[in-house]
């Protein structure tokens, strides 16, 4: 009995089975795989096992010790794997992919966060680790020196590849083209597991690299097409009504409709916000089903769809992994078209999300970055330069800017893990245990008494009578991982029906001397807002390549698709593949109108990856007229605009290269 319990197979056999236990533990407590039916149950048991045969499996070809040492090295890295993505799901709801481990530049800022979704009883999961160690150590010294023969790791290998495939033939059996459901991350961890996810979404993203190099100009006559077809005209009365008025965009971090009218301790937590919705000089209208549309790029999706009307990617963030693309974007656009110049408000400093990079083939002119900011240690938490102090600073940048212009702002306080000075908070947190929820509502509230005194700063400045504002929320703040607490606050269950609804944020705009509607029901998301921009400045937006439609047209498309492959329209909703009545709630057996419905939602999607995989703008002229830009025209930082000065010995302005952009580059 010694000699076995001693021996190296049975070492990796211990090991085997540790880490199977382990990945179905947290498999079960930390991921939401809504698990359906006996055949899903049972793989999800299944699927670590094929995965630590053929992993652990290789260590058995080391000699002597060093398969002991392999074994539990190897053990540890896929420990850490499994780990980093029990962190990264408790907020975001996903699992990690090659493209977001390559965004790593931006983790630095996002120490808190990663920090307060650790728990302390998270080192239980390294306690099989530990066992090995132990293990090893006691039974080493019983171990033959020899190289085990050749043949024993090898039927270990061919058994993991057996156990392999018939997780693969159940698991197709029962989700039919599983591995052709690129954008449903969470169906392929269900049935395949999180080890066999990294190396599927390894080979996915060698195809996505691919398919740039062998892109040419025909591939963009589909996507034209489709989007010609999608085209819808624009409102009569509304088109062209915004031409030469400024444009002041403000991007709210992390806010979801439902904090609209949502009272805590008897208070609203955003009574200006509350007010602008329920405008009673009819300035505002207010879209009260629109939907954010963002995938693992979160806020940097959410700038994505605003300034292209093409959707993030499925993996990782466009802005980071496709941030050298051709783009045809809405700030270039009025700059060409109605000699707009551009700028972005942001209190974190230029790189971060590339987009100090990504900004330059958007056509922004300037970007006011946290160089231009007071970034002492009162004024910042958490990511970055707080919304009271970022807005009062930029108002006197706001107004050196040359009229008309367009400028995007974006907010930072009200994001995980909801941060805020304990003389800052004026309402009290919730009270449901979950901390995360609990503060979201005071971040909320400073969010809100920000936005009050910069609209009341434009005011006296005098851009507000003259200048469109929109106000949008980028992405949810909490996630399904939160659900007892939400169902706590909200007084229901929080379904996954219930929880896809909960994906509203609102989008709130006024035009100059235009009547606001109100409440506009139409159902939308973030990837309608830059059509529906480009016919309010009597620009026709059937010129460009775009997948979202007018808001305000009577031909508005209402079907919107999520990244993950659900889709909501105003009379049914598909979440994970459930159908359900979006009045009721109720499930509801689908008819085949539906069916297509949700079919054309996905080809969507596909070609909008297709577009940007293939860099395929490169290949489309939207106008006559239409020049490419040329980001070697744009050059951001305060400090870098000031070593110009030095080396010319003449002041720059503000803001560069706004009228000859070829003499200023030569400059």
């Amino acid at each position: 009995m010694k000699k076995i319990f001693t021996s190296k197979i049975s070492f990796f056999f211990v090991a085997v089975i540790l880490l199977w236990i382990k990945s179905y533990f947290i498999y079960v407590t930390e991921f939401r795989l809504d698990i359906k039916g006996g055949v899903q149950e049972f793989l999800l048991f299944f699927n670590p096992l094929s995965s630590a045969l053929i992993f652990l499996g290789l260590a058995l070809f080391a000699k002597g010790k060093r398969a002991g040492i392999w074994i539990i090295l190897i053990d540890t890295i896929m420990s850490i794997l499994l780990y980093a993505n029990v962190v990264y799901y408790r907020f975001n709801n996903d699992y990690i992919t090659l493209p977001t481990m390559t965004q790593t530049d931006n983790f630095g800022s996002l120490g808190g966060s990663i920090v307060s979704l650790a728990n302390w009883t998270d080192l239980l999961f390294a306690v099989d680790i530990i066992i090995l160690i132990a293990l090893f150590i006691w039974s080493k010294k019983y171990w033959s020196t020899k190289r085990m023969h050749f043949r024993t790791p090898l039927l270990v290998l061919i058994a993991g590849a057996i156990a392999f495939s018939v997780n693969l033939s159940m698991a197709e059996a029962d989700r039919p083209e599983l591995l052709k459901r690129t954008f449903d991350r969470n169906y392929i961890v269900k049935y395949l597991g999180i080890y066999n996810f990294a190396l599927y979404d390894a080979v996915q993203n060698v195809k996505t690299s691919s398919q740039r190099v062998l892109a040419d100009s025909s591939d963009i006559a589909e996507v034209e097409n489709y989007t010609k077809n999608k085209y819808a005209e624009p409102n009569d009365e509304l088109f062209g009504v915004a031409e030469g008025k400024n444009i002041i965009k403000i991007h709210l971090e992390s806010f979801q409709s439902f904090l609209i009218d949502f009272e805590l301790h008897g208070e609203e937590v955003t009574p200006f916000i509350n007010s602008l919705v329920h405008d009673q000089e009819k300035n505002y209208t207010y879209f009260d089903n629109f939907f954010h549309q963002t995938e693992q790029g979160k806020t940097a999706d959410a700038e994505f769809l605003l300034a292209n009307s093409i959707y993030g990617l499925p993996q990782g963030s466009a802005f980071v992994t496709r941030g050298n693309n051709t783009y045809q974007a809405f700030s270039a656009i009025l700059n060409q078209e109605l000699n707009y110049n551009s700028s972005v408000f942001h209190g974190d400093y230029k790189s971060f999300w590339n987009r100090d990079e990504i900004y330059k083939q958007f056509g922004i002119d300037t970007y006011f970055d946290a160089s231009y900011y007071d970034m002492n240690e009162e004024n910042v938490i958490n990511y970055g330069l707080k919304d009271k102090p970022f807005f009062e600073e930029s108002m006197p940048l706001l107004e050196s800017l040359d009229e008309p212009f367009y400028a995007h702002l974006q907010t930072l306080t009200h994001h995980h893990p909801y941060l805020i000075d304990e003389e800052e908070a004026t309402i009290a947190p919730a009270e449901t245990g979950d901390k995360s929820v609990d503060r979201y509502f005071q971040t909320a509230r400073y969010l809100d008494e920000a936005l009050e005194q910069f609209i009341t700063d434009l005011k006296e400045s005098g851009l507000y009578e003259d200048s469109v504002i929109m106000i949008y929320g980028d992405h949810y703040g909490i996630s399904q991982n939160h659900n007892r607490a939400m169902k706590e606050l909200l007084g229901e269950e929080i379904t996954p029906f219930k929880n896809a609804q909960l994906q509203r944020v609102p989008f709130i705009i006024k035009v100059p001397g235009v009547e606001g509607q109100g409440t506009n029901h139409n159902y939308g998301g973030l990837i309608d807002v830059m059509p529906t921009m480009l016919h309010l400045m009597g620009i026709n937006a059937q010129d460009y390549i775009q997948f979202g439609t007018d808001l305000f047209s009577d031909d508005h498309n209402q079907v919107v698709p999520f990244r993950n492959g659900d889709v909501i329209t105003p009379e049914f909703s598909v979440v994970s593949d459930t159908y359900y009545d979006t009045v009721t709630g109720e499930e509801i057996e689908p008819t085949e109108e539906m069916k297509e419905i949700v079919e054309g939602a996905h080809h969507e999607l596909e070609l909008s990856d297709k577009l940007l995989n293939g860099d395929l703008l490169r290949f489309y002229q939207p106008t006559e007229a239409w020049e490419p830009v040329d980001p070697s025209n744009y050059k951001y930082g305060k400090e870098e605009n000031e070593q110009l000065e030095q080396e010319y010995e003449e002041p720059f302005d503000d803001v560069l290269y706004l009228e000859d952009k070829e003499e200023n580059s030569e400059r």
